[in-house]
């Protein structure tokens, strides 16, 4: 079976570090899935994904020279999805919520861009002067003019 760029593979984990796991392909080749491409979370430690001797199905990403495989699990069902069509947004995400909480309405023309953008720059400056209100506002300078 020749190995080629695109392939989805089955194979078995044969050992884990901290910086990926290596995957025993059926033709007998070795190859590798970074720490990068387990999961389409954030992965802090593969052992939480994967154990050695599991079966697990891999894409194949490259081919160097040298005969290194780079893999991809995360890839294996991925399918491309338009920018448009939906939002970026994946359920399974550590810490998955709406950034936007409504439909962003865009501004119609140049006026209403300013006046969106004059009301947002006065709220910023109106919340830094009470910021820094409240941080001068404990030392008062009547007690240092006193005579002894």
């Amino acid at each position: 079976m020749q190995l080629e760029v695109g392939a989805i593979l089955e194979g078995r984990v044969t050992g884990i570090t901290n910086f990926g796991a290596f995957v025993a392909l059926p033709d007998g080749k070795t190859g590798m899935v970074h720490i990068s491409e387990i999961a389409p979370t954030f992965v802090k430690n593969i052992r939480d994904y994967v154990t050695e001797n599991q079966m697990v199905k891999v894409k194949v990403l490259a081919i160097n020279p040298d005969g290194k495989i780079s893999l991809s699990m995360k890839r294996v069902n991925s399918v491309p999805r338009s920018r448009k069509s939906t939002p970026y947004r994946s359920a399974g995400r550590p810490g998955s919520f709406e950034w936007q909480t409504g439909k962003r309405s865009e501004p119609k023309d140049f006026e209403d861009m300013m006046t969106k953008f004059k009301q947002t720059s006065e709220e910023k400056m109106s919340d830094l002067k009470r910021c820094m209100e409240s941080k001068r506002g404990g030392f008062s300078r009547r007690g240092s003019n006193q005579t002894k």
